[in-house]
């Protein structure tokens, strides 16, 4: 396994929390003999001068790591900032779920330490290219790790759109909207809207309809090397919008054409040795124990 040497970190949001975990873990990195590089929005948020810095077009070549403290969200912002490097991440969590965030804050010493020392394992996840034409000018494109979601914005009205995958026609629809995801993003909003889990080392999109106005509406999953095409209805009224990853989002009219297809080079994740993708969808959904762990801590009645 690699032994890390120099470390990149970044953060982005400035909670005070957050600002003290990346104190704390600068300090950590350094008194264990590693080379700290704060990503410059992270330098600023610590005001530290002291602290060399790295941009996006300097993190490959100079860190062997690049480690986000955050939420989900920020290793989503991490990963779509860092698409094309080749340098992998790591999550510390300071957000809520944090299914991409592995190492908890009050286990960051032993948990980095440890990865740091090679004791790893790695998994590739592969993002999303998007882009939207209007009279066969490409107007937007964006790049999403989780979803790419077609959407009516700040409007309650149902919109109509065409879906082809693969230049063959799949259907018409008014609805919501439709939820494009990513094994990665199959247990964030598309599971909110009854999309199914996915392996995140599976290579399929997740397709799923939002409250679409017919009863036989069912989430697709179709492989991840398929061509997706949506055409934005003419009779719309609104202007749907389009958000990657909720983060960024995007304009279209009626009559635009939306692409989404994956993104040919991954991003890598590190985790700690013992992850377990099932473990995580139990501790962080609610599954239920073993029945044998329930047996040791229920009253035999409970059982």
């Amino acid at each position: 396994m690699h032994r890390f040497q120099n470390v990149g970190v970044v953060a982005r949001l400035p909670h005070p929390e957050v600002i003290d975990s990346v104190r704390r873990l600068i300090e950590f990195l350094q008194a264990d003999g590693r080379i700290v590089y704060a990503e410059t929005v992270t330098a600023r948020l610590l005001n530290d001068t002291s602290i060399k810095t790295i941009s996006r077009s300097t993190v490959e070549g100079t860190v062997d790591i690049v480690i986000v403290v955050g939420g989900d969200g920020s290793m989503l912002g991490a990963a779509r900032a860092l698409a094309g490097v080749n340098v992998p991440l790591l999550g510390l969590n300071r957000g809520r779920l944090g299914f991409l965030t592995d190492i908890p804050p009050e286990n960051m010493e032993d948990g980095i330490g440890r990865v740091l020392a090679g004791e790893y394992c790695s998994t590739f996840r592969f993002l999303m290219d998007m882009s939207i034409t209007r009279d066969n000018t490409v107007l937007s494109q964006g790049l999403a790790l989780n979803d790419v979601v077609l959407h009516p914005g700040k409007s309650v009205r149902m919109m109509e759109f065409e879906l082809s995958i693969d230049g063959q026609f799949v259907y018409s629809q008014r609805s919501d909207g439709l939820i494009i995801s990513s094994p990665t993003g199959s247990t964030a909003y598309a599971l909110s809207a009854g999309g199914p889990i996915v392996h995140p080392e599976l290579n399929a999109i997740v397709l799923v309809p939002m409250n679409a106005h017919t009863l036989s509406s069912r989430p697709i999953v179709v492989s991840g090397d398929s061509h997706l095409r949506i055409l934005v209805g003419q009779r719309n009224e609104l202007h749907p919008r389009v958000t990657c990853d909720g983060q960024v989002e995007y304009p279209t009219e009626p009559g635009d054409i939306i692409e989404v297809r994956r993104k040919e080079r991954p991003i890598q994740l590190i985790h700690p040795l013992d992850h377990n993708f099932y473990a995580t969808c139990r501790n962080k959904l609610g599954w239920g124990t073993r029945m044998d762990e329930r047996a040791r801590i229920l009253p035999r009645e409970d059982v």
